[in-house]
Order: structure tokens, then sequence, then C-alpha cells
């Protein structure tokens, strides 16, 4: 039986060589802007197959120049714990799990900010237990590393917020024509209303339950806590 341990040394060296890789990753995002991310290379191969006209459009800010009331609606639409927890917020993890355990499959992901950017920068959008747990690896790697405004700072700046439009400042262009910094409280919510489902509701603007669920972030705002 000795032979069998041979390929399963081999197959743990490469996963270990691997998360090392990721890590130095997540180092080098300290002080260095991605290039490009997992996703929107994902999305520039689909624009590519369907010989789109349409571009990837990205333009990198720094976060003292995006609107406080953008980073407030995101927050609260996506994860108003942000300022607090480590990176995980477990107990929705654990409802997420159970819900997808009686449903057969992953439904639900319970999915913080910081979760989030590690699926945008490294990971494919495809739903699976293995995948969820190399996320959640990346996730402890990226509040390990990086400050708390870093990490929000990274996930605005490569969110997909429509068909080719990633990041902030192009999406405050492509909506409404201003810039990231110029946001207002309206505009703001509605972006982050979209965020769950931006290709959809980029081509159904007028949608009413998505004014709805703005004026519910509207609301929240407030209460939020920056980074």
């Amino acid at each position: 039986m000795r032979w069998l341990k041979w390929p399963f040394a081999a197959l743990l060296t490469l996963v270990v060589i691997y998360q090392a890789y990721l890590f130095m990753s997540v180092a080098w995002l300290a002080t260095n802007n991605p290039a490009t991310t997992a996703f929107i290379t994902a999305e520039k191969d689909r624009l590519t197959q369907q010989k789109s006209a349409k571009s990837i459009r990205q333009t990198w800010v720094p976060y003292a120049s995006i609107s406080a009331n953008l980073k407030r609606a995101v927050l609260a639409a996506e994860d108003s714990g942000f300022a607090e927890h480590d990176g995980v917020e477990w107990e929705a993890i654990e409802k997420a799990a159970l819900e997808n355990l009686q449903k057969g499959k992953i439904k639900r992901g319970g999915s913080t900010i910081t979760m989030q950017l590690a699926k945008n920068l490294f990971l494919s959008p495809d739903r699976s237990l293995l995948r969820k747990g190399q996320e959640l690896v990346i996730t402890l790697m990226l509040e390990a590393v990086l400050e708390k405004r870093r990490i929000l700072e990274l996930y605005l700046n490569v969110a997909e917020w429509g068909e080719g439009v990633f990041g902030i400042e192009a999406a405050a262009r492509h909506y409404y024509g201003v810039s990231a910094r110029q946001l207002t409280v309206e505009q703001s919510a509605w972006l982050a209303s979209i965020l769950p489902a931006p290709k959809r509701f980029d081509k159904n603007r007028g949608s009413a339950f998505i004014r709805g669920k703005a004026e519910v972030i509207q609301a929240r705002m407030p209460q939020v806590a920056l980074p």
C-alpha cells in the first residue's frame, strides 16, 4: 500500500504550493491594484465568444475618490457588519448551509464583501462545496493581510455592475454620466440594489422591485459604519 502514499503526497504538495501562491497574490494586493480578475477574464471571454461589440469598461479609482454615499449603500445592501466581522459571518454561513442542504443544491452562500472579493479575484462563478471552501480560505487570507479600507476599495473597483461594466467608476459613468465621487444618495442606493444581478437590471432599469429595494437600502445607509 506504500505506493498509494506517493500520489497523495504529490497532491498535498501541489495544494500547499497553490495556497502559498494565493497568499503571495493577496499580499501583493496590499500595495498593488490587480490588472484583471477571474470574473473580468470570464466576462471578456464570454463577450468574445458572442462576438459582442461591447468590451470591458473599468477605470480604477482610489478609496478617497469614491462617494461615501456609495460605500454606505453597498455595505447596507451587501454586508452591514463589514467593519466589525473577521470576513466571515459564521451564523449566515450556517443558515445558508442548512438551506442548501434542504434544497439539495447550493442556492445561498452567506457571502460577505470579503468573500465576494475573494471569489471575484481568483475563482469561477460556479457553485460547489470545493469552490466555497477555497473562497473561505482566500477570505481569511485577505482579512489577515489587508486593511478593511483596502478590501472595500478593491471590491468596489472590481465588482460587476453590468455587461462588461466593472468597478464603480465605470458604473457611475455608465448609468449616470458622473464620476464615482459625485454619486448621490439616491444613485448610490440604486447601484447597490442591482449588485446581485446587474446585467438583468441594466436592461430593466425601471424595475419596481429594484426601486423598492433601493428605498430600503437608502433607509439603512445612515446606520452603516464605514472603515
